[in-house]
């Protein structure tokens, strides 16, 4: 039995990122015979298993997830794999050689947390960032921590692990797919196509505080990021703020009974005077925030969605 899973979900992957991220596992200090590794395929096309050979690992396998969505493809690799502890790793991301061996010895030291992640989510730009968007590239999932920091409250987002390098308890995975079911998540939460859904990796913290357990994130836990070029314009952070801003609050309003606001007269004329300060573009970030939060309220009320405490309030009367 391996001691640990690790999943790639990747749907039509940048090839010599893919490589990059299988070299770094295959670079792994951690013994082959230790862990298993799955590439779950969400609908590529070509499909991933054709251009990458896994037959370099003795537990390494395909599996293909026909349903769209980041969320779906976690639920295969989760159904799919056999080992107590699950490591999510994104295909544009490198591992330092000690990550699968330093998430053993952080789940040993630690075993009051049912999740936990990277502290260390650096770059590597394939170009560099345009100014305007430095204070925007958190958005990309990068942060650097200088020590370890771990929490039961999910709403401290200082501590929340990022789905890159992600580690979960098998059984905090199982209720993770229970939270998808209940609260019928899936299409909203997490990346779909080209849609840039996000916030299904909180689930599983949210899971784990739900079962009395931590989750945190730890410096020794290191990735390096590859960031494509496409990704570093204002055309996909605008979208970006849109989809991040709309999942959140769909995400709290369910977990935590926190309604959005509808976008209305007052704040948009706020804009005015804010682009006049600070630039057409930075006015422009403020409405994808102020306009996601708007949309999750509109979702919302059409499609009836009720937070879980009420959900179970209704189930026990």
């Amino acid at each position: 039995m391996p001691e640990l899973s690790v999943i790639i979900c990747s749907r039509n992957p940048r090839a010599d990122y893919l490589r990059r991220t299988l070299a770094s596992l295959a670079a792994q200090t951690l013994a082959n015979e230790r862990w298993e590794l799955l590439i779950v395929d969400n609908a590529s096309q070509p499909p991933v298993a054709a251009g990458n050979d896994l037959a370099w690992h003795p537990h390494g396998r395909h599996v293909r997830e026909e349903k769209l969505g980041l969320t779906f493809a976690r639920l295969a690799g989760i159904n799919a794999s056999a080992a107590p502890w699950l490591v999510f790793v994104d295909d544009d991301n490198v591992l330092a050689p000690d990550y699968l061996a330093t998430v053993l010895a952080v789940a040993a030291r630690h075993p009051e947390l049912a999740v936990f992640g990277a502290g260390k989510l650096e770059p590597e730009f394939e170009i560099p960032p345009p100014p305007e968007l430095n204070e925007l590239l958190f958005l990309l999932a990068l942060r650097t921590v200088p020590e370890p920091r771990w929490s039961r409250e999910p709403r401290d987002s200082s501590c929340l692990p990022f789905g890159a390098g992600l580690c979960v308890r098998r059984a905090t995975a199982g209720q993770f797919a229970q939270l998808v079911a209940q609260l019928k998540t899936g299409m909203v939460l997490g990346r779909k196509g080209g849609e840039l859904f996000s916030h299904e990796d909180d689930l599983f913290s949210w899971a784990a505080a739900g079962a009395g357990q931590g989750f945190g994130i730890f410096p020794e836990l290191r990735i390096t990021h590859l960031i494509a070029a496409g990704r570093l314009n204002r055309a996909y952070f605008l979208r970006l703020i849109y989809y991040h801003t709309f999942s959140h609050w769909i995400l709290h309003y369910l977990l935590a009974g926190k309604s959005p606001r509808l976008a209305g007269f007052l704040r948009r004329l706020r804009l005015v005077p804010h682009a006049l300060r600070r630039g057409i573009f930075s006015a422009r970030c403020q409405w994808g925030w102020a306009n996601g939060e708007a949309q999750a309220a509109r979702f919302i009320a059409e499609n009836q969605l009720v937070p879980l405490g009420q959900l179970a309030a209704k189930s026990e009367k």
